[in-house]
């Protein structure tokens, strides 16, 4: 690893602390890894041997470099969440007396709002009569996430155990392994009571409630393929998991307004996180406006 043994070393301890304490998911943790590693080649390259020598106009010069490797803003805010999370690790460990990161800011990135399907475009989505044991597991599959508004690591994170009051409610581990209970809405009950009949004919099962055909927990890629499938059998564009949770935070606020409220059933630590589905909600506005106002139409 050269000169720069060091920042490794403590790279691999963060690494540690973030996975096995803070509780963050595989995905998290392998990409903070990367992104530091990132760093770590970079002050390579600059002789940089010791923390003392990094200063924010290094800290700016690595932004730099991710610029011209052609990273976007969106990828170099992530780079930059990394080193920043990294250097308050080290700063808490007394192992440096401030970050230089502090003072380094990320660059704007443009406001993508997540897509969502319409209430017309679910009921096309759910408008099958499933005729397998899989087909079946799907609808609950599919109904749970819309209902609830679930991550798709959450809705294959669920176990039997977790559904509440006669299933009215259900028990969810989310990101941190926070745990939030969240209502169920009648099609999705009868969907999972209905995959529940189907799962008893399955062998070797795990507590696990969506099961693959070997009794194993279903992963999160085959929620995806499966959900894409159905789609364009529905006649529908291809379709991700995480479409049917902005789906129904959109939706309820479309009916509700109240942000709040959907805040805790997603389960987002931060209402800044949950504000982005008040830009939807007042483009969905736009559009009801400019179809029906006398003087807005084209």
């Amino acid at each position: 690893m050269g000169d720069n043994d060091f920042i490794h070393k403590n790279i691999e301890e963060y690494i540690s602390y973030i996975s096995e304490v803070k509780n963050l998911s595989e995905n998290t943790y392998l990409s903070y890894r990367r992104d530091l590693k990132k760093l770590a080649n970079f002050l390579m390259t600059l002789n940089i041997t010791s923390y003392a020598s990094i200063d924010d106009e290094i800290c700016s010069a690595w932004v730099g470099d991710l610029y011209g490797q052609g990273n976007n803003p969106r990828s170099i805010q992530r780079h930059l969440s990394s080193a920043k999370g990294f250097f308050r690790y080290l700063k808490k460990n007394e192992l440096i007396a401030s970050s230089p990161f502090d003072l380094v800011t990320a660059p704007k990135t443009p406001s993508n709002l997540p897509d969502v399907l319409s209430p017309e475009d679910v009921e096309q989505l759910l408008n099958f009569k499933p005729s397998s044991l899989i087909e079946i597991r799907d609808m609950a599959i599919i109904e749970l996430m819309y209902s609830s508004g679930l991550r798709v690591s959450e809705t294959i994170g669920i176990n039997i155990k977790d559904f509440e009051e006669e299933m009215s409610f259900l028990r969810v581990i989310g990101k941190g392994s926070k745990t939030r209970l969240v209502p169920l809405g009648r099609f999705a009950i009868n969907a999972i009571k209905n995959w529940l009949i189907e799962r008893e004919k399955i062998v070797n099962k795990t507590d696990a409630l969506f099961l693959n055909s070997k009794g194993s927990r279903l992963s999160i890629r085959s929620v995806q393929i499966r959900l894409k499938k159905i789609a364009l059998k529905q006649g529908l564009p291809p379709i991700y998991p995480h479409m049917l949770r902005h789906s129904f935070a959109t939706h309820m606020l479309e009916s509700s307004g109240d942000l709040r409220i959907i805040q805790e059933l997603l389960g987002h630590s931060s209402l800044s996180t949950t504000q982005i589905y008040t830009k939807l909600d007042y483009q969905h506005l736009v559009k009801i406006y400019d179809k029906s106002h006398p003087r807005a139409k084209k």
